[in-house]
């Protein structure tokens, strides 16, 4: 098979779909790669290293787009991607389409056949493409709300760790799972006191093991939830409902009621966001301020550490990638139930049922 990967476009996206090692694996198959002049500088792989590891170097994405019959991304195609899309094209990115129900009907027209790495599950009904960027923006949202926590930066002045004689700041997280738990071990290991917010009794009794009085756990009451933001120095949103959009459980009300300086990371800005005042931003302006509350809602938070990030993803997806290229779509799919979830678009209908349902379709 031929596939393709075009330098990502959005807005301070430096990760890159295919590292030179994957390149490797997927020549040695007989396959043919495609790599856009530069797609993986950002990330630290160099031209000559993709050249050296078997893949064919293009000048522009639509010289890719032309070649190639798999498109592997990171991103949403762009409008100007989209615009290259065939209905003989295969695209595997993340897609996030629950909240953007513009370019669902783009990519519903192009005819492609599009399959999202944030649906593909596994036979434990867990999401193993997502995961691995999950875990870095956890990871990231705690670095990033203690940043902005600092005063030049618009926080309060609180230092998460505290100081002698001085407590620790509050460090409020809505959602126990991947995310969830990456920002628990980051802000505890940082010193601050930690709360994390979950309906799922199961899985506040293994965080709770996992963590050991350190942590505490509540569960996701109204009251509780209200509580424990208005409270929090910095609050996390980290709630995923696979393929669909953000329950918005961090509502404006909640927000005015916090100090002045707090700071809101919410990482499921990519499904809409479980923040009320959520809107995109990005890592050249990833801040605005609503009463006061420092919002950060960066939508593409791994993208600030793309040499880390890129081998994150390839590792996982890698063994989707020579699937659908040793085997084709349709073999790939029939062999494989959880890639098929990962189908959100084809001959140009959603469908993925979360997908249709967020967007009333």
């Amino acid at each position: 098979m031929r596939i393709g990967v075009p330098q990502e476009v959005k807005t301070e996206e430096y990760r890159v779909g295919l590292t030179p090692a994957a390149v490797v694996d997927l020549t040695d198959h007989g396959h043919e790669v495609f790599i856009e002049r530069g797609a993986g500088v950002g990330a630290g792989f160099e031209d000559e290293q993709y050249r050296n590891a078997g893949a064919s170097l293009m000048e522009d994405a639509a010289s890719v787009f032309e070649a190639a019959q798999l498109i592997v991304k990171v991103k949403e195609p762009q409008p100007r991607e989209v615009a290259l899309l065939r209905p003989d094209h295969l695209l595997f990115t993340y897609l996030h389409l629950a909240a953007d129900a513009g370019l669902t009907q783009s990519l519903c027209d192009s005819g492609a056949t599009c399959i999202a790495y944030e649906t593909v599950t596994d036979s434990a009904g867990r999401l193993p493409l997502l995961v691995p960027m999950s875990q870095i923006a956890g990871r990231l949202s705690v670095q990033a709300g203690a940043t902005h926590l600092e005063r030049p930066r618009g926080g309060r002045g609180v230092l998460l760790g505290g100081a002698t004689g001085v407590p620790p700041g509050k460090v409020t997280i809505i959602g126990g799972g991947t995310v969830g738990g990456a920002a628990i071990r980051i802000a505890l290991g940082m010193g601050a006191n930690v709360c994390v917010l979950d309906k799922s009794m199961n899985q506040l009794e293994q965080l709770s093991q996992r963590f050991g009085s350190r942590l505490t756990t509540i569960y996701a009451s109204s009251d509780n939830l209200h509580r424990h933001v208005v409270s929090a120095d910095l609050v996390i949103g980290a709630v995923l409902v696979p393929g669909a959009t953000a329950a918005r459980l961090i509502t404006a009300d909640m927000i005015r009621s916090m100090t002045p300086g707090s700071v809101m990371v919410d990482v499921a800005v990519d499904q809409g966001g479980c923040c009320e005042n959520t809107r995109p931003t990005t890592h050249a302006d990833p801040t605005f301020i609503v009463d006061g509350v420092v919002h950060y809602c960066v939508a593409n938070m791994p993208g600030a550490v793309p040499a880390t990030a890129s081998e994150a993803l390839g590792n996982a997806t890698l063994p989707h990638v020579l699937a659908l290229a040793d085997k084709g779509l349709t073999r790939a799919l029939e062999d494989d139930e959880h890639l098929e979830n990962g189908v959100n678009i084809r001959d140009g209908k959603v469908t993925h049922p979360a997908v249709r349902s967020s967007l009333g379709l």
